[in-house]
């Protein structure tokens, strides 16, 4: 089995019930007679409560719908898998040998999915209050920033990884026009990746409107991936 000590290290935490750790690092490939579906859905709940009240103290001043974009940035599986990489959570998940050649450990669906049954696994043992410190301290470790400009330029970045990667381009923004008086100004952009366009997106300013449609984008793509 996975020598899962340096992941608790890694978290600061240390599982009173060993079951729950090795149940949320199991994969649904591994064929056992549990996998970390459950503790995923679990995990997903609690952490969209956590970001959201922290959110809600951080930004004092934006309104709801500037702290769902900030939040959608965070929880979502592009946040979890960096988060997972971080801690580097692909070295303990058990997988089956077809998922394991499939790079299954490098996945962001599999990487993303068990890091929110791991959180899910702490909730369940030791409550909301010792997952907050833990899921606080590993965003804060994260990013150097967490607002709309810092976060949106991960999906700017991550998309451009996969465009070159797929389509040895990279994306064109195009602005569609502006809308509203100065002092409220919003930006129209559109994405076109291989001379296709994947969406339009609006924004305070053109740079999140880019990010916010490159976000997308994204979306799209990892779908077909």
């Amino acid at each position: 089995m996975t020598d899962y000590v340096k992941l608790e290290q890694c978290l600061d935490y240390q599982f009173k019930n060993k079951n729950l750790i090795i149940e949320a690092l199991t994969h649904k490939s591994f064929k056992k007679s549990y996998n970390n579906e459950r503790l995923e859905f679990l995990g997903d709940a609690v952490l969209n409560l956590i970001v959201g009240e922290y959110l809600y103290t951080k930004f004092p001043k934006s309104n709801e719908g500037e702290l769902s974009k900030i939040r959608a940035s965070l929880v979502n599986e592009t946040g979890f898998t960096k988060l997972a990489n971080d801690i580097k959570l692909g070295d303990y998940i058990y997988l089956s040998v077809a998922e394991e050649r499939n790079k299954g450990r490098t996945k962001a669906s599999i990487l993303s999915d068990a890091f929110e049954a791991i959180m899910g696994a702490v909730y369940l043992e030791s409550g909301i209050e010792i997952l907050k410190v833990i899921i606080l301290r590993l965003l804060e470790n994260s990013y150097e920033q967490i607002n709309l400009d810092v976060l949106f330029s991960d999906f700017k970045t991550a998309l451009q990884e996969i465009t070159q990667a797929e389509f040895g381009s990279i994306p064109e923004y195009k602005l569609e026009g502006s809308y509203g008086p100065d002092h409220q100004k919003e930006f129209e952009v559109s994405i076109c990746i291989d001379g296709k366009t994947y969406g339009k997106a609006m924004g305070k300013s053109k740079k999140l409107a880019q990010q916010a449609v490159a976000k997308i984008a994204l979306d799209i793509l990892k779908e077909k991936v």
